[in-house]
């Protein structure tokens, strides 16, 4: 997305549009036919089966791209700084948490109301139902904007030491939680506690790039291809071993799991901002718009996948069931894409023109 406060980077929206894919993805195979069961049998496409780590690769995302501005803008304004944010996700997510309660109509009780800040937790009306339920990544989202400026803060007068001991803080906290929660694989994969370290991960990774630019450019195209392989043996294995639905609410892997999935993302961040990557001019258009359109496509998508397969039904040409998801893949990916752009021109992009900017003296207190 194109800020008032840094440089635009193209390739934080094609990385961002990967993420959008992957979810979309992984909620068509499993919603169509994998019925949110482990899926073995298809573990070299662990990345769809498990596409659900296209939300980490969105929080790295977010960890690196705000650490660069806060980076190369110094001291950021607070009050400003969440306004911006703001009016970036809450239009759009107001939007389905309505839908969520008017669905729910029957069910809504008046504190139901606060759950528009912790769609994440307990029995959030957005989260009982299929067309509303990819909502519950915008309250760990926003609660790390709650704290990021602070965060930049820190780093810009501690270095990485700073992130890394956070890191290592946490790593403890995974610990100890998983211990005492009776679903730790659920409550690490779904609250701040199994997710703020990837935003910290992103952070490390910008303010790598930052001090060291020269030496990633020279090898990112390695970095990336080994990036790409890392991020596919990892779904892979865990397709295979530690399946977000096997049945054992206790997974010991996921402790350490999160982690995996940042140091895998950050590095394939880093190796295609860095590979700088020459895409022809329309198809680079096209990917920057896609990726602008990103959040409408990552809230809209069970909607319409919800829609088709009640309404049209779902397309089954070929025998395998791999071979199905695909089709159907590229079937709805660019109605998908149509009704994103339609929402991101009616509902993101009004909202977006009223951010200013945020850096100035009046840093956090």
């Amino acid at each position: 997305m194109k800020s008032l406060n840094i440089a635009y980077m193209p390739a934080l929206d094609h990385l961002r549009l990967l993420a959008a894919l992957l979810v979309f993805a992984f909620h068509l195979f499993h919603f169509y036919y994998g019925q949110w069961q482990p899926a073995p049998y298809a573990a070299a496409f662990g990345l769809i089966t498990e596409g659900h780590t296209g939300v980490a690769l969105f929080f790295v995302l977010s960890g690196f791209l705000f650490m660069c501005i806060g980076l190369q803008a110094g001291e950021i304004r607070y009050a400003a700084f969440v306004r911006n944010r703001f009016l970036r996700i809450f239009p759009l997510f107001l939007f389905f948490f309505f839908i969520a309660i008017s669905v729910g109509r029957d069910e809504f009780r008046a504190a139901d109301v606060l759950y528009v800040f912790f769609s994440n937790l307990g029995q959030a009306p957005t989260s009982a139902s299929f067309i509303t339920g990819a909502a519950w990544t915008i309250s760990v989202e926003f609660t790390f904007y709650l704290i990021f400026p602070f965060l930049a803060r820190f780093v810009r007068a501690e270095g990485a030491a700073y992130l890394l001991r956070l890191i290592a803080l946490l790593a403890l906290v995974k610990l100890a939680a998983y211990g005492v929660s009776e679903r730790p694989t659920h409550m690490l994969y779904s609250t701040l506690v199994g997710r703020l370290d990837q935003f910290l991960w992103g952070m490390l990774a910008a303010v790598l790039w930052t001090q060291r630019r020269a030496w990633f450019e020279r090898h990112g195209r390695v970095l990336l291809a080994l990036a790409v392989l890392a991020v596919w043996a990892a779904t892979t294995w865990q397709a295979r071993y530690a399946s977000y639905f096997l049945p054992e609410p206790r997974q010991p892997a996921w402790v350490v799991w999160g982690t995996v999935e940042a140091l895998a993302w950050a590095a394939l961040v880093l190796g295609y901002i860095s590979a700088r990557i020459a895409w022809p001019a329309p198809m680079a258009r096209a990917l920057e718009h896609a990726g602008a359109w990103s959040y409408s496509f990552y809230l809209w998508h069970g909607l319409l996948l919800y829609t088709a397969q009640r309404f049209v039904g779902v397309w089954t040409p070929f025998g395998s069931v791999m071979a199905n998801a695909l089709a159907n893949f590229a079937l709805l990916l660019p109605v998908t894409l149509a009704l994103a752009g339609l929402s991101y021109a009616t509902i993101e992009r009004p909202f977006l023109r009223l951010r200013g900017r945020y850096q100035g003296a009046s840093a956090p207190r």
